[in-house]
């Protein structure tokens, strides 16, 4: 019963996938409904597939989501068929992202680069840094497919380091170095739009995100280090035991070269691609992204004359692996049912409306203190950082307030960063457990929860600094 689930689950997140191009390029009534249908039968057959404690998150998600619904007097009708494809985009990335793992299957690359870097990487704070750095670049081009895409990197890298310390330090670079881009890179688009609508300069708030960020970034390397001797686990001395490992003799050194080079020209030739038909052909990035990879990945195989290879890793990640990515994909149908139901039911304007009650209420609270939170509460009811600063930043430009714009733009966004460390319900959080096993709490609130209080103090301490001294 459950191997014909699995191939049942496979057949519609295929049919989904495509379904999401087919009706992107010439949209039909007769499509949406095919999607919407693959999307449902996604989901039960995930239901089938996976045991109950595995279900519970995407079973919760569903349930809460055809409470406000059903409360809400929407239609439950247009409530499957319309919140089911609420994640078409991000389907298909996290469908296709992992074929990139394929080509470092192919060439020992991981190993010549660390062969190269390893004198500049050999310490656990220097790698957590060199993480954090590089995620966040990648983040410019491909948002948050760069967590599975660098998870994959890492742990290939670190593929006999296994446990829950270790998955801490990979997890906690990718998902924080992630969350801190939503403070300063324009090709965000929560960030974005925020400049935009608060009317800020987007050469002075980048450059003051950029410094947030760095700021972060030290601060989560702190934390990396305490934890590191929490758990007793010496993360400096398995690094160097890998790059020792990875260290090739000088007779090798232009074989390293060479792999070096490839996977530089593999990289840049990837991204180029990605950014040049994101701005020619005018399509949002989670759109350019997946055909990208699949052709991209097609093209390096076609080349290296390695087409049988490619038809076997085919077979085995969809016929074989897809049934592993059941309890991902049925996360990410299911918070999308519940962001419909959300946005439907106007819960997420009231929340704003009472952050603005509270300040009234409470007058030597000050505005930029209550603003994170916006974005805090309505990520835990599912809502990522766009929907919820499309949200906020569009009433706040219609209110006549006394801040810098600048200064609202990082508190605003700051709260941002803390709803992608914390929300057991927005995609970040939801990917990365996905694919390194742990539970989105684990991810979330066991890992990230103190980092997230102590930035968020000395983000607020920077912000009342500027307003009472500067401003």
């Amino acid at each position: 019963m459950k191997s014909i689930a699995a191939s049942g689950f496979a057949a519609a997140v295929l049919i989904y996938a495509v379904m999401h191009y087919v009706t992107f390029l010439t949209p039909s009534y007769a499509g949406e409904w095919i999607l919407s249908v693959a999307g449902i039968a996604a989901v039960l057959f995930a239901a089938l597939i996976l045991p109950l404690r595995s279900f519970t998150v995407p079973l919760f998600l569903l349930a809460v989501a055809t409470s406000i619904q059903l409360a809400s007097g929407g239609s439950f009708l247009s409530f499957l068929l319309e919140g089911i494809i609420q994640m078409r985009s991000l389907i298909a990335l996290l469908l296709i992202v992992p074929v990139i793992g394929w080509i470092l299957r192919e060439e020992p690359y991981i190993d010549s680069i660390m062969n190269a870097a390893h004198h500049f990487l050999d310490t656990s704070r220097k790698f957590y840094f060199g993480i954090m750095l590089v995620n966040q670049l990648i983040a410019y081009f491909l948002l948050f497919g760069c967590i599975p895409m660098m998870y994959q990197f890492i742990h290939a890298f670190l593929r006999d380091k296994t446990g829950e310390a270790w998955e801490y330090f990979k997890g906690t670079a990718l998902l924080r170095s992630f969350a801190l881009t939503t403070l300063w890179v324009v090709s965000i688009p929560s960030f974005a739009f925020a400049v935009d609508h608060l009317d800020a300069s987007l050469g002075g708030t980048i450059a003051q995100g950029l410094m947030i960020s760095l700021a972060g970034t030290g601060l989560a390397v702190w934390f990396a280090a305490r934890k590191e001797k929490q758990y007793g686990i010496n993360f400096t001395a398995g690094i160097k035991s890998e790059i020792d490992r990875l260290v090739k003799s000088n007779e090798q050194e232009n074989h390293t070269r060479k792999h070096v080079l490839e996977f530089a020209i593999l990289f840049v030739s990837l991204f180029t691609t990605i950014f040049l038909l994101h701005i020619f052909l005018g399509w949002g990035l989670l759109i350019v992204i997946p055909p990208v990879i699949i052709v991209w990945t097609c093209g390096y195989f076609i080349l290296k004359k390695r087409i049988g290879s490619l038809i076997g890793q085919a077979k085995q990640y969809f016929g074989v692996d897809m049934k592993y990515k059941s309890q991902q994909f049925s996360l990410l149908l299911a918070a999308g049912m519940l962001i419909y139901a959300v946005n439907q039911s106007g819960i997420g304007n009231y929340l704003v409306e009472g952050l603005f009650y509270l300040e009234d209420a409470v007058p030597f609270m000050n505005f930029l203190v209550i603003l994170p939170f916006t974005t805090i509460l309505l990520g835990f009811l599912g809502l990522g950082p766009l929907t919820v600063i499309v949200l906020v930043a569009g009433i706040l430009q219609h209110v006549d307030m006394p801040y810098p714009p600048e200064l609202v733009v990082l508190s605003l966004t700051s709260g941002s960063v803390i709803s992608v460390l914390l929300s057991p319900v927005i995609l970040p959080i939801i990917i990365l457990s996905a694919t390194n096993g742990l539970s989105i709490l684990k991810n979330g609130f066991r890992f990230n929860l103190g980092y997230s209080i102590v930035f968020y103090f000395m983000v607020q301490a920077y912000i009342q600094f500027m307003w009472y001294v500067v401003y």
